[in-house]
C-alpha cells in the first residue's frame, strides 16, 4: 500500500521517501521501528489535554512493565528444549530477565507470580502431553489452578498434522491460560514438523507483544533469520555433510527384518553428543515414487517451481524429490486438496462425523493414492507444490558414545517396507540408506539434543534400560559411555524381537559387556520363538521383585521404542510390579512413577 499526501501529516518528499523505504522492510525491522517510534513518542498538546507521554506514563505507574519472563518447555524429544534456550537467549539480548525451565521442574504454585509467560510444548501421541508436561498440564487443567491477574502469556505449538489432534497440548494450554485471566501477549502459533520459520514469526510477534520501549536494548533488534536448533556450527538449518564409512546388516539370514548398523563420519566436523541425542538426517523421496507421481499429474518434470518464501527454485523432479513430502497424507492436505479436486466423494469423506472413515482411509495411502482416487486435477505445477508441506527430517537414536569413538555416529535403523492398498512401500529415509547409499556417499545430518533421554549424573547410579529392536539403539551408547568413563553402577538391559538366531542385534557386544561387567544383568525376549509370544514386559513381571529392589535403590529406568504398543504395555507393567511389590494401591503407584518422573527417574524416547 502506497501512503498518500492528501490527509497525511508528512509533506511530498517525506511521503516519496516512506514509499521507497516501507516496502523494503522486513517484519523485524517494522518490529523494530515501531517499538523505537513508541518509546520515543512526545505529542502535541492542547490547553488542558494530558501530553500522549504523560499519559503512556501514567498507565505505565498503574501497570508498570515487568522485564521479567518466564519460559516454561515441555519437550520429549529435544526440540522444544532448544527453541526455549534460543528464544531465551534473544529475549536476554533485548535487555529482558528471562528463566528457562521445564515444566518438569517448575512448581505449579509460582503461576501467580509470574506477569510474562512464553509456553514452547510440543504434542506426543494422539494428543497427549509430552512425558515433561504431564504434571504441568494436570495441574493447570485441574481445579488446582489458579485465577490470573495482570497476565500476559503466549504459546508456541510444536506438533505433526498427521495425527488428528494436531498440536492439542499447545490448544489445551492456550485456552486453558484465557480461561484463568490471562491475556495473549501474541496468538498461538501452531507447527508441523517444519517449524523454524513459524517459530521465527512467533518470536518476533511476541516481541512485539511485549511492546518493547528500552532504546539501549531496540538496538539489537531481532534477525529476521529463522531459529536454527544450535547456536552455531553444523544444525537443523545448517547440516553437515557426512561420509558414509559403513553399513552393516544385523539380522541373519532367513530373518523377516533388515536392521543396519550405519557409521558416519564426523571427523574435523566439531560435532558433539552424548548418550540419549538423536541424529537427524535430511532424506530423499524414492525416485521410482517420484516418477509415477510425475506422469499421473502430467506436469514436465524440468517445470521450475518456487519452494519456499525465499524465492528458491527448482525444477519440478527435483523439488518432489529433494523438498515436498509425498508418503504421508494429513487432514490438512485432504482439505486443501479437496478445494481445488472437486470431487464429492472427498467432500463425503471430510465431512463432520467421518472422522474413522477419513484416518482409516489416510492410514498407509501416500500422495500417489489420493492423486489416483480423488484427480484429476486442473491446476499448474505450482498451485499444486503450493498444497504439500515440506519434507521433514528423520531422527535415529545415536548408537554410538562420543567419548568412546569421537570420529564416528553410529546409527542402528530398521528398514521399513509394506505392502498397503494393493502397492509396495517403503520408509523415506531407511529405505534410502538400505538400497540407495553406499559407503563413500554423505548423507546430510545434524544433532538433535535430547535433555530428557541421559545418563544419570552420578555414575554409581544403577539403570534399567527396556529397548525391543532398534529401541536398543541408545542403550549401547549408554555402555559404551559407562565403559569408557569407568562407571560403577549397576546396569540392566531387557531387550527382545522375534527370533534369538536372526535378530539378537549387537548379540556379541552385550556378551562381552556381561563377561566384563559393565553389563550387570541381561534378560531377552523374542517373541517368534515360542508357541505363546514374550515380550520384555513379561521379562520384567518374571523379575518383578528384583526389578523393584532396583529402583528402591534409586535405580533410573529407560524405555525406547514403539509407543502406541510397547511402550504402554511396559508402563502399564511397571505399575503392575510397584503395586504387587511395593503393595501399593494403582493410586499409590501412579504417584511413585509421577515421582521418578518428576526426579528424572523415569525416561522414556517413544516414537
Amino acid at each position: 500500500m502506497q501512503l498518500q499526501v492528501i490527509n497525511s501529516p508528512f509533506n511530498q518528499e517525506q511521503t516519496e521517501l516512506l514509499n521507497r523505504l516501507l516496502p523494503n522492510l522486513t517484519e523485524s525491522q517494522k518490529i523494530w521501528l515501531s517499538g523505537y517510534l513508541s518509546a520515543s513518542a512526545t505529542a502535541v498538546t492542547t490547553a488542558g489535554e494530558p501530553s500522549l507521554t504523560t499519559e503512556i506514563a501514567e498507565k505505565k505507574a498503574a501497570n508498570p512493565i515487568t522485564k521479567d519472563i518466564t519460559i516454561l518447555f515441555g519437550s520429549q524429544t529435544g526440540n522444544t528444549q532448544n527453541l526455549a534456550k534460543n528464544h531465551g537467549n534473544r529475549l536476554k539480548e533485548l535487555g529482558f530477565n528471562v528463566t528457562v525451565q521445564s515444566m518438569s521442574d517448575f512448581k505449579p504454585n509460582n503461576l501467580k507470580k509470574i506477569q510474562n509467560l512464553l509456553i514452547i510444548v510440543s504434542t506426543h501421541g494422539e494428543g497427549d502431553p509430552p512425558d515433561t508436561a504431564i504434571a504441568f498440564h494436570e495441574f493447570l487443567l485441574g481445579k488446582r489452578a489458579p485465577k490470573l491477574e495482570d497476565f500476559h502469556y503466549s504459546v508456541l505449538a510444536l506438533g505433526d498434522s498427521s495425527y488428528e489432534f494436531f498440536c492439542e497440548t499447545g490448544k489445551q494450554f492456550d485456552e486453558r491460560l484465557e480461561e484463568l485471566g490471562g491475556t495473549r501477549l501474541y496468538p498461538r502459533v501452531d507447527c508441523d514438523l517444519d517449524f523454524d520459520e513459524p517459530a521465527s514469526e512467533w518470536f518476533e510477534g511476541v516481541v512485539s507483544g511485549l511492546n518493547l520501549q528500552l532504546e539501549s536494548t531496540v538496538s539489537n533488534a531481532i534477525s529476521s533469520t529463522p531459529l536454527s536448533i544450535q547456536d552455531s556450527g553444523y544444525s537443523r538449518s545448517n547440516p553437515y555433510y557426512a561420509e558414509v564409512l559403513d553399513i552393516i546388516k544385523l539380522n541373519g539370514r532367513g530373518s523377516n527384518k533388515e536392521t543396519l548398523h550405519v557409521e558416519l563420519s564426523i571427523e574435523d566436523a566439531g560435532i558433539t553428543f552424548e548418550p540419549g541425542d538423536s541424529l537427524g538426517i535430511f532424506p530423499n523421496n524414492d525416485p521410482e515414487l517420484v516418477e509415477l507421481l510425475i506422469k499421473e499429474l502430467g506436469f514436465s518434470p524440468t517445470e521450475s517451481v518456487t519452494i519456499n518464501k525465499q524465492g528458491e527454485v527448482l525444477a519440478f523432479r527435483e523439488a518432489l524429490l529433494t523438498y515436498y513430502e509425498i508418503t504421508v497424507l494429513t487432514k490438512p492436505l485432504l482439505q486443501k486438496f479437496s478445494e481445488i479436486a472437486s470431487n464429492p466423494s472427498l467432500d463425503e469423506l471430510l465431512a463432520k462425523g467421518n472422522e474413522d472413515k477419513l484416518k482409516a482411509y489416510m492410514n498407509g495411502r501416500d500422495l500417489l493414492d489420493l492423486i489416483q482416487d480423488f484427480g484429476p486435477l486442473k491446476i499448474e505445477a505450482q498451485t499444486f507444490v503450493s498444497l504439500l508441506r515440506k519434507l521433514p527430517t528423520r531422527l535415529y537414536s545415536i548408537a554410538s558414545s562420543y567419548q568412546a569413538n569421537p570420529d564416528e555416529v553410529h546409527l542402528t535403523i530398521g528398514a521399513v517396507r509394506y505392502h498397503a492398498n494393493g502397492r509396495d512401500r517403503n520408509g523415506v529415509c531407511s529405505v534410502q540408506i538400505a538400497e540407495r547409499i553406499q559407503p563413500g556417499d554423505k548423507l546430510p545430518i545434524y544433532v538433535q539434543n535430547n535433555e530428557n533421554f541421559k545418563l544419570p549424573a552420578n555414575p554409581d547410579t544403577p539403570i534399567i534400560m527396556v529397548g525391543p529392536g532398534t529401541g536398543v539403539a541408545p542403550f549401547r551408547s549408554f555402555l559404551q559411555e559407562r565403559e569408557e568413563i569407568g562407571a560403577k553402577g549397576k546396569s540392566w538391559l531387557f531387550f527382545g524381537d522375534q527370533h534369538f538366531v536372526t535378530d539378537f542385534l549387537y548379540q556379541t557386544e552385550w556378551q562381552n559387556w556381561l563377561k566384563d561387567g559393565v553389563l550387570t544383568k541381561m534378560n531377552i525376549a523374542f517373541s517368534r520363538d515360542t508357541a505363546e509370544k514374550v515380550y520384555v514386559q513379561h521379562r520384567m513381571l518374571e523379575h518383578s521383585k528384583e526389578l523393584f529392589d532396583w529402583l528402591e535403590e534409586g535405580a533410573v529406568l529407560y524405555i525406547c521404542g514403539d509407543e502406541k504398543h510397547m511402550a504402554h504395555d511396559v508402563h502399564q507393567t511397571l505399575l503392575t510390579i510397584i503395586q504387587k511389590e511395593g503393595q501399593m494401591s494403582l493410586e499409590q503407584a501412579e504417584e511413585y512413577v509421577a515421582a521418578m518422573n518428576q526426579n528424572k527417574r523415569y525416561q522414556r524416547d517413544v516414537y
